[in-house]
């Protein structure tokens, strides 16, 4: 048999192990994506309540919004916009699902195993998983940056019904080729710095606590490589991801959703550490955690359901454990 007819008759795993990665790794977060959506839902529009720089700006304000817990801010948008508006902008969300966890679950596996080297007893120290976590990160969401704006704007959609003003968008690519028409290819990635920041600090969470308690368990632990592992290492996974991340996702939301000016220019924050600054002096420190509950309960559940997924699907299609 001849190299080429060696090579064909390999599994898909096997002559394209990173492109079979990036697929199985998109298939597990949209499954993820589309069972816990409506919490992200709900954290966006916590996050936005109450800013400041809103009631500021006369032009940009609309009526006053009441406070609201997660369970109430729920149940509002789906008494007052209907069930299915829970999942409205779930379809972007998918779309940036498919970019950013494929793009990143790679990335994080070649720097692991190629660029920064594991031990030869499979452990990674701590530091080349935050560098390695951090790195994947932020490269998955600048990729994935033009679906997470849409995805947060068309969150906002059903607010602004209710509100009185003119729906913005009628669909997902309606909403792209709206963005790119009004702000140019630039106005897509507007808000990518706080978005990359947060990523890189949710994936410092996510990723490397993900591989470090995994392994940490295996190598000390009587705990093998089954469910119950990548059940435990998912619930610390999500719960470290909140605690570092929420408050670059407040900032992130908020520079995405602001109103901008006809050259694509934000109306209420020039930047990502001008908005920060104002919603600590506005509001003050705690405000960068609005939304903490619905995005760690969000988070605790989505590491759950992606984890297993996707540590099931790479043993089904014959690809090693993460």
């Amino acid at each position: 048999m001849s190299p080429a007819e060696e090579e064909r008759s390999l599994p898909l795993p096997e002559r394209w192990p990173r492109a079979s990665k990036f697929a199985l790794s998109a298939c597990a977060a949209a499954v993820a994506e589309l069972v816990t959506f409506p919490l992200d839902l709900t954290k966006t529009r916590l996050q936005v309540q109450g800013e400041a720089a809103v009631r500021r700006d006369g032009a940009a304000a609309g009526p006053a919004e009441p406070y609201r817990g997660m369970l109430r801010t729920a149940a509002g948008i789906a008494q007052e916009e209907g069930v299915w508006k829970l999942w409205q902008g779930a379809t972007p969300a998918v779309y940036r699902h498919i970019v950013y966890t494929g793009v990143r679950m790679v990335a994080y596996e070649h720097l692991r195993d190629s660029v920064l080297g594991r031990a030869e007893d499979e452990s990674f120290p701590l530091w080349k998983a935050v560098v390695g976590g951090m790195s994947a990160g932020a490269i998955g969401q600048f990729f994935a940056s033009p679906t997470d704006l849409v995805k947060v704007q068309m969150q906002m959609e059903g607010k602004r019904k209710l509100e009185g003003k003119p729906l913005r968008f009628r669909g997902v690519h309606h909403a792209f080729l709206k963005i790119l028409s009004e702000g140019g290819v630039r106005g897509l990635w507007a808000g990518w710095v706080p978005n990359v920041q947060r990523a890189a600090l949710v994936n410092m969470g996510d990723l490397t606590t993900y591989d470090s308690v995994k392994h940490f368990l295996l190598l000390n632990t009587t705990l093998v490589d089954n469910g119950v592992t990548h059940s435990v290492s998912s619930v610390c996974s999500g719960l470290v991801a909140a605690v570092l991340g929420t408050p670059a996702d407040v900032v992130k939301t908020r520079i995405m959703n602001q109103p901008r000016d006809k050259q694509g220019r934000g109306l209420l924050y020039n930047s990502s550490m001008d908005c920060l600054i104002q919603t600590v002096q506005g509001e003050g420190f705690m405000s960068l955690y609005k939304g903490f509950i619905p995005t760690w309960m969000r988070m605790a559940p989505w590491s759950l359901v992606f984890w297993l997924t996707y540590e099931q699907i790479r043993r089904l299609c014959g690809v090693t454990s993460f």
